[in-house]
């Protein structure tokens, strides 16, 4: 009989060929971990190339679930379980589990020619992988699939592909997990296909069965109950929470929303979820190309749109000319930049933080614009709701950066209500009074918006320089110097309207970590670590990139040393050491196309402490 093992949390991850579901299997598991209150955190992991040959290393799939009573801010640096559909998923991922971990095999992949195709030299994974103590189970995964539904509608091709189920079923018996939400996903996903639902219910429970009966587990696993604040819950990923942001943002402010995008990966999931809600009045357009994108939503915020688009970082390259352009025309904008792994076409389904210097300065001439960057998946709904009315309150254009991680990666989210949201008021020119398209407030620094077809707002607009009250092209070199400063001077401004750095710890101490973006979650993970081993360290992690907030400097100068993470070459520590140049800032990079774990931060935080 097995043992019962009593967890706080647990780490699983689910890995095959690209076409054998590891992605819906992993939703599957966290969905139904979310619905009884576990707090969730997931990474997917897809494979660089479209489709690579299949049973070789590169074509692996992965997704990782962590799933706990308490707080879970990670997806977790290793597994406690691995399920490998076949021979290279075992290879791609052995080195992710745990000492004591678990691993689930497909015996009857692990044959001559798929071990051959993964790259081992014997007929011996675990020995070649140096995995004797681990527990490995050889579950005949396919073969009992088939099984299970011989005499059934399914045919050969189908019962294969069901054999993500049937590895989903033992899963949930190893964790002490009911499968009755699967199946109720069954019930609607396939209600057009009954027969579909009876064969992947039939998978499922055989799985369920097969881990019940085997004598081949020597543990299962129990976590605790689920303590998730009260409230109504979602999971929910970066790309549809920042879509949804956006939509609550055109909501507030009484504007239509518009977003002109090119497909690019991993940016493609908020173009098409604001495709789908035309319901909710969101206008979209699939562009020919980059700049075409951006272009036509320039145009949707002349014409009085809550104006997006979206891009990768080879995308916001190509973008650069015309985002200068609503600079300069002073037109707001939301350009969100989910970023991946590079340079050019880099590792496109991997993550990286590396164009913060981009958003920054990746455009000719003087051209300020406002930098934000998303913390986590369910705070890329808040991120795209700020960047959307800062956009239109100041009149500019904001860069709003997410990474591959959060962007594919998802959590449980409050859906909260909209009243504790601001209001969002653009500075709408009223119809016919004496308009001067330049002329400005004395608080924000922001031009009034003259919509198109109201009477009295006619204005001329371009890429040329203005004139700094009539709109008129320029060439006056006194006006030039006098514009020039005042769009820096107005995205400066924005500091008066955004939160004070805060600080997660004490305000003072011996580090400060300092980061940005998608590193959240693990930057917060160590920090905590430490501080209950006694460490005096905390965490300023960024939201505002551009301007900084005002208190950034006050905060960094408590601390005997400053240290900034990110997934770059150190770009943030630039940036900090160019405003704060008298503050020395250490930093610590990565750049794999992975996010840090725990572990290494640690042991990375231990060592500056004790002065190393």
């Amino acid at each position: 009989m097995a043992i019962l093992n009593e967890r706080s949390n647990i780490v699983i991850r689910f890995s095959g060929d690209s076409g054998d579901g590891m992605q819906l299997t992993g939703t599957l598991f966290s969905d139904t971990s979310a619905l009884l209150g576990y707090s969730v955190s997931t990474f997917p992991d897809y494979p660089a190339e479209i489709r690579a040959p299949q049973g070789t290393v590169a074509g692996v799939s992965g997704f990782q679930v962590h799933f706990g009573a308490a707080a879970v801010n990670t997806p977790g640096d290793y597994c406690d379980v691995l399920v490998a559909m076949n021979p290279a998923a075992l290879k791609a991922n052995a080195k992710w589990m745990k000492k004591d971990a678990t691993a689930i095999l497909d015996a009857d992949t692990f044959d001559e020619a798929h071990l051959k195709k993964a790259g081992f030299a014997t007929g011996d994974p675990v020995a070649e992988l140096r995995l004797k103590g681990y527990s490995i189970i050889w579950a005949p995964i396919t073969s009992l699939t088939k099984a299970a539904l011989k005499g059934s509608d399914a045919d050969a091709k189908t019962a294969t592909r069901c054999k993500n189920m049937f590895a989903l079923g033992i899963c949930y018996y190893l964790f002490n997990l009911p499968p009755e939400h699967t199946e109720a996903y069954f019930a609607s996903k396939f209600k057009k296909k009954p027969a579909l639902i009876e064969i992947n219910r039939t998978v499922l429970k055989g799985g369920y069965n097969y881990a019940a009966n085997t004598h081949a587990f020597a543990n299962t696993y129990k976590v605790a109950s689920g303590q998730l604040e009260k409230g109504t819950y979602r999971i929910i990923n970066g790309n549809v929470a920042t879509a949804w942001g956006l939509i609550a943002a055109a909501e507030k402010s009484g504007r239509k929303l518009f977003c002109g995008s090119y497909p690019i990966t991993p940016a493609t999931g908020i173009l098409e979820e604001l495709a789908a809600r035309k319901d909710l009045g969101v206008k979209t357009l699939q562009a020919e190309d980059e700049i075409a994108g951006i272009c036509t939503a320039i145009g949707a915020s002349f014409a009085g749109n809550l104006a997006v688009t979206t891009t990768s970082g080879p995308g916001l390259a190509l973008k650069g000319e015309a985002l200068g352009l609503a600079v300069m025309a002073e037109l707001p904008l939301v350009v969100v930049d989910v970023q991946r792994s590079g340079p050019s076409t880099g590792l496109p389904t991997k993550t990286e933080q590396a164009d913060l210097a981009q958003a920054l300065y990746g455009r000719n001439g003087e051209s300020p614009a406002v930098v934000m960057a998303a913390s986590s998946p369910s705070d890329c709904f808040s991120a795209a709701f700020w960047a959307a009315k800062i956009a239109l309150e100041h009149m500019t254009p904001v860069v709003l950066l997410t990474d591959g991680y959060i962007a594919n990666g998802s959590e449980p989210w409050k859906i909260p209500s909209m009243k504790s949201y601001p209001a969002i008021t653009p500075p709408i020119a009223p119809e016919g009074e004496s308009y001067q398209p330049y002329l400005r407030d004395a608080q924000r620094l922001a031009r009034r918006w003259g919509i198109p077809g109201a009477k009295g707002l006619e204005h001329r607009i371009g890429g040329l320089e203005k004139d700094a009250l009539k709109g008129s092209i320029s060439h006056d070199p006194e006006n030039h110097q006098k514009m020039t400063d005042l769009r820096a001077a107005k995205v400066a401004r924005v500091a008066d309207f955004i939160p004070d750095l805060k600080v997660a710890g004490d305000p003072s101490g011996d580090l400060l970590v300092a980061g940005w973006g998608g590193t959240y979650g693990h930057l917060l993970s160590a920090v905590a670590q430490l501080r209950a081993s006694g460490k005096r360290v905390s965490l300023a992690h960024f939201s505002y990139l551009n301007p900084l907030p005002k208190n950034t400097e006050a905060v960094l100068s408590q601390f005997k040393r400053v240290v900034a993470c990110e997934l770059n070459m150190g770009q943030l520590a630039g940036l900090l050491r160019a405003k704060l140049p008298h503050i020395p800032v250490l930093q610590y990079n990565k750049v794999q196309g992975l996010p840090f774990t725990v572990a290494e931060l640690v042991q990375k935080f231990n060592d500056l402490i004790a002065g190393e």
